[in-house]
């Protein structure tokens, strides 16, 4: 696998983000963890995305799951070299990709490196066993139908982004996360903003 994982937006160290992909790599920014919030003020957080990303050398186009279905989500995904994934409500991502199918491709697509995944906040969260404690930071009836509790099973352990940084509304928050997985004895990778959780095949490293 191929994985760029950041607590929050493209971290302090983004050069290992671009090492994962070929030169002027096409990126598919999926900011479906938005879905919830107002339409105008989620164009503008998915605008800002593909500025950051352009501003890396990279050639990002947004896709919405909402516009794709299970029968073409694989045929889409696989056009890019890439998939940045943006934070938001992990709860509302994750019912966006069992919608469109996504999560029935990604495993394997991730898994035999066909596709780089990378993102921040929910977009990692999502990639856990169970997104079971995350509802102590995000929203569940947020979503539109019943919630999913089951990620995506990618990684071992939870994430917990946002940990002891001053200034992110969620700090306090993810603090009750960390405190019920430590209570519970889940395995989980804290991660303050600035880092992201790297891994190149069998290299695993905390930038």
């Amino acid at each position: 696998m191929k994985l760029y994982l950041s607590s929050f937006r493209l971290g302090d160290h983004p050069e290992h983000l671009v090492a994962l992909l070929p030169p002027a790599a096409r990126i598919a920014v999926i900011c479906n963890a938005l879905d919830s919030e107002d339409a105008v003020l989620r164009a503008e957080k998915v605008t800002a995305e593909l500025e950051w990303l352009t501003d890396l050398g990279l050639r990002p186009e947004g896709v919405d799951l909402r516009e794709c279905s299970p029968e073409d989500v694989a045929a889409r995904l696989t056009q890019y070299d890439g998939l940045w994934v943006r934070g938001g409500n992990v709860f509302v991502l994750r019912v966006a990709l069992a919608r469109s199918g996504a999560d029935k491709v990604l495993p394997e697509l991730i898994r035999s490196e066909q596709l780089v995944y990378a993102g921040y906040s929910a977009g990692p969260c999502v990639l856990a066993p169970s997104l079971r404690g995350l509802e102590l930071c995000d929203d569940v009836t947020a979503v539109d139908g019943e919630p999913i509790w089951d990620g995506l099973g990618l990684l071992d352990e939870a994430i917990v982004p946002h940990l002891d940084s001053p200034g992110h509304p969620e700090t306090e928050l993810v603090e009750k996360v960390r405190a019920s997985y430590e209570r519970t004895g889940v395995p989980y990778l804290p991660m303050r903003d600035g880092q992201a959780y790297v891994v190149d095949g069998d290299r695993r490293e905390l930038v």
